[in-house]
């Protein structure tokens, strides 16, 4: 096969991993590649490539790997559940960019590329000033159990701080985390991340910004006055003496769980709260499905 026709592949069989057909549009902006490609040249390779042809299948303007139609189904319903969650997440992504010391709220997970069932958590990220990234998760968690009462689970499962935006680990499916990230406020600090992260392009070079941004409308003044008015009483001595309690707290009641997790980071910067390691079963999936179908990881 091309490079082209190897790439558009990979880019399937990464999606396949998560039971997610991709629309073209989709399969042009994720593409796992080395160079940017435009999408007249990945419809024309899907069109016209008998070895694709072979190996992929389309229902319904999804396209998947053969043998996989029963996903076109699947991704409709999927479509469905995200749609139902998608204002609870604008609302609530709004709620815990409100909260003091927080600089970058953005949607991540399946309800970002609109892979989600019903009830399913509502995953965010949240970039917050350095030295207050423990304070910050407190008050997200006060949003987390008020939107519990009314049936909606969210999870802010990774807090950081704006000095921490360099991601150490390069792998496939972090440079899929980074880009398929929704921001939903603080877009400044946003495309600061992306600068900083800029090795995705080496291997989504297509997926330079959001898929499906969101626009970040400024809060109404109200709100961005009382933010102000608590980051001035916590942002000095008595902020640091929280701050440092509730890490030490939080740091104790993680140790165990921490300490047999491979993905948890637990500092005075990141609060990375998903002690099962998706990440790395994922990547396992996808090497096996490459190898099954002779194709290198690019």
């Amino acid at each position: 096969m091309t490079s082209l026709e190897d790439s558009i592949l990979r880019t399937l069989l990464y999606a396949d991993v998560f039971n997610f057909p991709m629309t073209l549009p989709e399969i042009q902006h994720f593409l796992i590649a080395s160079l940017p490609t435009t999408a007249a040249a990945v419809e024309g390779a899907l069109m016209q490539s008998d070895r694709l042809g072979s190996l992929i299948a389309c229902v319904d303007g999804y396209f998947m790997i053969a043998g996989r139609e029963e996903l076109a189904a699947l991704r409709q319903e999927r479509e469905r559940a995200s749609r139902s969650l998608w204002a609870s997440a604008e609302r609530y992504g709004r709620w815990f960019g409100r909260l003091p010391f927080v600089r970058m709220v953005a949607l991540t997970g399946a309800l970002a590329v609109r892979n989600a069932v019903d009830g399913d958590d509502i995953d965010y990220v949240l970039v917050t000033r350095e030295g207050r990234v423990w304070l910050a998760r407190a008050c997200a968690i006060l949003v987390v159990r008020l939107a519990r009462l009314r049936g909606v689970q969210l999870c802010p499962n990774y807090v950081l701080s704006e000095c921490a935006l360099v991601q150490e680990s390069h792998s496939i499916y972090m440079a899929h985390e980074i880009a398929q990230m929704v921001p939903m406020v603080g877009q400044d600090v946003y495309l600061r991340m992306r600068a900083l992260n800029n090795w995705v392009a080496e291997q989504l070079p297509n997926a330079q910004t959001p898929f499906a941004p969101t626009v970040d409308v400024p809060d109404v003044v109200g709100w961005r006055m009382l933010k102000r008015v608590l980051e001035a009483l916590l942002g000095g001595a008595l902020g640091d003496a929280v701050e440092d309690w509730e890490r030490e707290r939080k740091l104790r009641r993680f140790a165990a769980l921490a300490g047999e997790s491979k993905s948890a980071r637990l500092d005075a910067q990141h609060v990375k709260g998903h002690f099962s390691d998706h990440g790395h079963p994922a990547i396992v999936q996808y090497l096996a499905r490459l190898e099954k179908y002779g194709v290198g990881s690019g």
